[in-house]
């Protein structure tokens, strides 16, 4: 029922009420009338009936209108009670509904019959839900993307780097990853494949070898002599990379191994490579640079997550797709997930009722508190106004039979 139907009502009750007060008063002027011409005891029980029945509309008239208004316009204490009390009634209400409604002992029930599980896992089961969702939250993405503030980002992402490169020591770093490769023993790989590129090295130079060696002889040595000598060196030479290459545990394998852990511990450890590196950090981490490359970063990612959310057969919202299925499957097969989502559902909806109570109450109260108190006596009038209307119906005449009863006990006595 809108308010133009509650107003209809309200004056038609009104007007029923009035007009049994009226019906009163010309009944008591008549019988007042007729008792000066006529004897009849009949007619001072009418009159009766009807004095009293004016004195009790008019009382209940009185009681009701300084609910919403000052009686015939009259600033009688204590009267247009809503209008001049509404921040005390807007806080008792309030305190009403959480005292009432809100204690924990009342919305426990409720909150125990919560059942968000299989609600969420029907309506996300269907195909048109699940692209009514993801197209709504790409929207909402991309909507946050495009007001994002490049230039702040940009700064945030730069000033975010350059906190981390300051705290990053690279000759720690390069330490650690050294002896982290050395605890793997991939060093090994490398070695033997070194070892391999010397004696093949080796042996495709023989003759600048053979070159060397005569180069540097005695000249009264004979060249095939000097040939020999450098046939020998060249196979000794290969031969012991050969042993390095196939022997896992040749001792110029583990000397590299030392001289590698020595360097490694050396890079973390002396101050000179720690200068060095900050050096070499600060050349190529500048402060420009670092904010070019982060303007370049941002701007590759926004394009891109752009155009994944804009794309209807994306990567990105194809991967969001099939966890939708796979947490949809979970919801309605696996019983002891929907039960740990729907405890943590009640739990959560538990704590957030009973911490927040207050705030409801407060939420009554100041929507009362900031009423017009001329609009909040229509509104609660327009609301009951029909029913107090009864009010004074039911005076009239309970006050019209009180008369008539006083009236017949006087008489009797």
């Amino acid at each position: 029922m809108n308010d133009v139907q509650k107003k209809q009502q309200l004056r038609q009750y009104k007007t029923l009420a009035t007009g049994l007060f009226i019906l009163m008063m010309m009944t008591f002027i008549a019988m007042t009338i007729l008792q000066k011409q006529s004897q009849s005891h009949w007619i001072g029980y009418i009159r009766a009936f009807s004095e009293a029945a004016m004195v009790g509309a008019l009382a209940d008239w009185f009681a009701v209108t300084a609910l919403f208004n000052y009686p015939l316009g009259v600033k009688i204490p204590h009267t247009n009670l809503i209008e001049n009390s509404k921040e005390k009634i807007g806080d008792n209400l309030g305190n009403f509904v959480v005292d009432n409604f809100l204690s924990p002992e009342n919305i426990r029930p409720y909150i125990q019959k919560l059942k968000v599980s299989v609600y969420v896992g029907d309506w996300l089961s269907k195909k048109r839900n699940q692209d009514v969702l993801i197209n709504e939250l790409s929207s909402i993405i991309k909507d946050i993307v495009n007001k994002l503030d490049d230039d702040a980002v940009v700064k945030f992402i730069s000033g975010k780097a350059e906190e981390m490169t300051d705290s990053i020591k690279l000759n720690s770093i390069i330490g650690n990853g050294i002896e982290y490769l050395l605890s793997k023993n991939d060093h090994q790989k490398i070695i033997t494949n070194l070892s391999a590129q010397v004696k093949g090295y080796i042996l495709e130079n023989q003759q600048m070898i053979s070159e060397r060696v005569g180069k540097e002889s005695f000249f009264l040595i004979p060249k095939s002599i000097d040939n020999k000598i450098a046939e020998k060196i060249t196979k000794g030479l290969s031969d012991y990379f050969l042993e390095v290459e196939q022997n896992a545990n040749h001792p110029l394998r583990c000397e590299i191994t030392n001289k590698i852990l020595d360097f490694s511990k050396e890079l973390k450890d002396e101050p000179k490579w720690k200068t060095e590196f900050e050096s070499i950090k600060s050349d190529f981490l500048q402060s420009d640079k670092i904010k070019q490359y982060s303007s370049d970063i941002w701007q590759s990612l926004k394009s891109s997550l752009i155009n994944e959310l804009s794309e209807e057969d994306s990567t990105l919202k194809s991967y969001v797709k099939k966890n939708i299925d796979e947490f949809v499957a979970n919801l309605q097969n696996n019983e002891q997930f929907q039960n740990r989502i729907d405890s943590w559902v009640r739990l959560t909806a538990y704590k957030y009722i009973l911490k927040n109570t207050q705030n409801f109450g407060e939420l009554i109260s100041t929507t009362v508190g900031n009423w017009e108190g001329k609009e909040l006596s229509r509104k609660l009038e327009l609301e009951v106004g029909k029913d107090l209307q009864f009010i004074r119906i039911n005076g009239t005449i309970v006050g019209g039979l009180v008369g008539l009863l006083i009236y017949t006990i006087a008489n009797f006595i």
